[in-house]
């Protein structure tokens, strides 16, 4: 095999497990049209099409599936022991491409980013931070981070928080207009800042429990934001009630910007894990960012 077919071949296999160019391009470090310009001499060559392009998605004809059948797990064991190299430098070295959510990003990665980089400075941390839901398999990332509550089972797991607690807050003057709820059940005569699901769609049904007894309630409001930031602007100017965080409120809860009510109603839950495919071997700079990271 001479060395423009190996690299034809390394083409076909991202493009494949990365479902579109755009990602595979990134995932190689290389231009889009360099990539496909890879896959058409690969498939000159075969005399064979081996995927079918459309404006929008990609997919493996037969002879496509059948050929990553074979090589892919070929590629997989040399990225495997491409990787064992690593184990031979003072440092670990690569790039870590992670999809986290934004407020975590801020609040877990930020303060560990001159940390991190002084002590591998060797590794490139690439974070996508963004709170809709990502397939960080089939969109090419190394990790993500993610409530413990919904990670897949076929996933390694890390815990990179203490659990959480929801807090349900106002500010003192939407508080001094309208008597604080005393239970979930007195939420439909509030006005409540609502949130859309970035990733569904779906507007969020805040969340109690209380003496063995889980309340999911549909609240309604003058006001639907998508960001947990915006949620908590919107409560400190006194629009109404917001459901955030514990942690994400605390510096106004101290400070008296905001008041929290329904405390009893908020037990603690699972906090944010980093997450991984547990098919492979972790690469070195992975690994390294997992363990600067760990609680």
């Amino acid at each position: 095999m001479r060395t423009g077919d190996f690299g034809e071949l390394a083409a076909f296999v991202a493009i494949a497990e990365e479902g579109g160019f755009r990602r595979a391009a990134a995932r190689l470090n290389l231009t889009p049209s360099t990539l496909s310009h890879s896959l058409r001499s690969l498939e000159e060559k075969l005399g064979v099409r081996l995927v079918s392009r459309t404006t929008r998605t990609v997919a493996l004809t037969e002879a496509g599936e059948a050929l990553l059948r074979q090589i892919g797990p070929a590629f997989a064991r040399i990225e495997t022991a491409v990787e064992t190299i690593n184990t031979f430098r003072d440092h670990p070295a690569g790039t870590v491409r992670i999809s986290v959510p934004r407020a975590v990003a801020a609040r877990v990665l930020v303060p560990k980013f001159r940390a991190f980089s002084d002590r591998y400075p060797d590794v490139t941390l690439e974070v996508a931070a963004e709170n809709g839901f990502v397939d960080i398999v089939k969109q090419g990332f190394d990790a993500g981070i993610r409530l413990g509550e919904s990670l897949d089972r076929d996933m390694i797991a890390v815990r990179v928080t203490p659990d959480l607690r929801a807090a349900v807050v106002a500010a003192p003057d939407y508080l001094a207009r309208f008597p604080a709820p005393e239970t979930p059940r007195d939420l439909h005569r509030h006005a409540c800042i609502g949130w859309r699901q970035p990733g569904s769609g779906a507007l969020y049904r805040w969340e109690f429990a209380k003496d063995g007894q889980a309340l999911s309630v549909a609240v309604t409001g003058p006001l639907i934001l998508n960001d947990p930031d915006l949620m908590v602007d919107a409560a400190l100017s006194g629009v109404g009630l917001a459901y955030a965080t514990e942690q994400h409120v605390a510096d106004h809860l101290a400070a008296g910007r905001l008041i929290r009510v329904l405390e009893d109603w908020c037990p603690p839950y699972p906090g944010f894990f980093l997450y991984y495919p547990g098919r492979r071997q972790p690469p070195a700079a992975l690994r390294a960012l997992v363990e600067m990271l760990r609680v």
